[in-house]
């Protein structure tokens, strides 16, 4: 039986270790058999449960995204003249 008292997965991965999340999403697709366990072993320092939690936030972040929730930032070059380069 779980016990609640046991450690919640880390939400501070460092970029390096994002990079590999999404590397190793793209390499094991859902139909992969022991998905979770070969993406723990390719992001340094995470665990099955670790790696699980983090895609049912990517998840939860994607449908907040679609769903016009989060505001889409707005870029630096957004609203400029397209088509103006100098070489």
């Amino acid at each position: 039986m779980a016990s609640s008292s046991s450690p919640q997965p880390s939400t501070n991965w460092s970029a390096e270790q994002n990079k590999l999340f999404e590397n190793a999403l793209a390499i094991y697709d859902k139909d992969t058999p022991d998905r979770w366990r070969h993406i723990a072993e390719i992001v340094e320092g995470a665990t099955e449960e670790e790696v699980k939690k983090r895609y049912e936030i990517l998840l939860d972040d994607i449908k907040s995204i679609e769903s016009d929730k989060v505001p889409l930032p707005i870029y630096k070059n957004e609203g400029k003249q397209q088509g103006k380069h100098h070489q």
